[in-house]
């Protein structure tokens, strides 16, 4: 199963969630302060941090935006505020998926379980039918639309051969448009094809996730316009 670092100052959250972690087979590493948590991700990075967003030392919006500059793995948030501009800015900053305190343990092994399903290699149908997308003949499953490489057995993204860090989530959402470029997919589209049924969010999610990516494409290549906003429809790919 998979390795994950819990990062939240209260005691009985901590004992409570890594039970129910352990008791499914994954492998949890505890600790109390940002800082700590941090330090402990950076040496030995796992498969998805748990991560509270108020917290002594180093708060988690800070654990979260210095992590990004490093790294792409899956977070969840843990909040107890119930101001909506606390997700916003955590997905802004690259957050993966929230979940409000308090909250059962049975939702969260259900977010944990399809955060670490979507950052598997399994790919979708039309990526691996060879009839949809024909494979190159190294036996490659890349997905290729004009400058665009997209590799989902690795979370490989490249951008005129220049690679592109994205995270779990922006990598399902850019790969959902790039599959049939041209094609509008509204919000609703997108957020099925990056989350599961028991993950709820609102359109200003997408659009937060779609803001932080054109940023990193735009980082590569300035002038970088492939992801198109249609206004009160949705997004589309334009392959040049």
């Amino acid at each position: 199963m998979a390795k994950i670092t819990l990062v939240d100052d209260d005691e009985n959250i901590v004992t409570s969630v890594s039970l129910a972690l352990e008791s499914h087979g994954h492998e949890v590493k505890s600790y109390f302060d940002g800082a700590s948590g941090l330090a402990a991700i950076e040496q030995s990075p796992p498969d998805l941090v748990v991560l509270d967003v108020k917290m002594p030392r180093m708060d988690g919006m800070e654990v979260l935006r210095r992590l990004r500059q490093t790294t792409n793995l899956p977070v969840i948030m843990l909040t107890s505020k119930d101001e909506e501009i606390d997700e916003i800015l955590g997905f802004n900053l690259g957050a993966d998926d929230y979940i409000h305190k308090p909250f059962s343990q049975r939702l969260l092994l259900e977010r944990v379980k399809a955060i670490l399903r979507r950052a598997g290699p399994e790919e979708p149908d039309d990526l691996i039918n060879p009839a949809l997308n024909p494979a190159p003949a190294n036996g490659s499953k890349a997905l290729k639309r004009g400058k665009l490489t997209l590799d989902p057995a690795r979370h490989d993204c490249l951008w005129d051969g220049r690679a592109v860090k994205l995270t779990v989530t922006e990598f399902l959402l850019l790969q959902a448009l790039a599959q049939r470029p041209g094609f509008v997919k509204s919000r609703d589209n997108l957020m099925d094809a990056a989350y599961d049924d028991q993950v709820y969010v609102d359109d200003r999610t997408i659009d937060s996730h779609v803001k932080r990516m054109r940023k990193k494409f735009r980082q590569v290549d300035p002038e970088f316009d492939a992801i198109e906003t249609l206004y009160g429809v949705g997004y589309r790919y334009r392959e040049s």
